[in-house]
C-alpha cells in the first residue's frame, strides 16, 4: 500500500500508484479532477455530494479550493484525459458506435 502525501489543503492528498497520481480526496479514490469537471459543468456541491453520498460537503470544496490554487495542473489533467488526448496517446481508434479499439502488440 503506498502512503499519501498530505498536500495544503486538509482534505486533499497525493497517493503515488493511485489513480496516476493525482490528487484525490483523503480516504477516497474520488480526484481532484473528478469533482472540478462536475463543477465546471454546472454541478453544485449538493449535486456532487448526491452522486458521492459518502463525501462531506467539506472535503468537496477542499478539492475546489485546491483546483483554484492548481488551476494549471488540474486543467493539464483534464486535457490529458479527455479521451481525443487517451486515443491519440495510445494509438487506439473510436468507431462509429464508440466502441474503442486498441492496436494489436507486435
Amino acid at each position: 500500500m503506498n502512503a499519501e502525501t498530505p498536500t495544503e489543503h486538509p482534505h486533499i492528498v497525493r497517493k503515488p500508484g493511485t489513480c496516476g497520481g493525482s490528487p484525490l480526496i483523503r480516504g477516497t479514490r474520488i480526484t481532484v479532477r473528478l469533482i472540478v469537471e462536475s463543477w465546471k459543468a454546472g454541478d453544485t456541491v449538493d449535486d456532487i455530494i448526491g452522486s458521492y453520498p459518502h463525501l462531506q460537503p467539506s472535503w468537496v470544496y477542499d478539492a475546489i479550493s485546491f483546483y483554484l490554487d492548481h488551476q494549471a495542473e488540474i486543467e493539464q489533467e483534464i486535457t490529458d484525459n479527455r479521451i481525443e488526448s487517451v486515443l491519440k496517446e495510445t494509438g487506439a481508434v473510436m468507431d462509429d458506435k464508440g466502441v474503442v479499439h486498441f492496436p494489436q502488440g507486435s
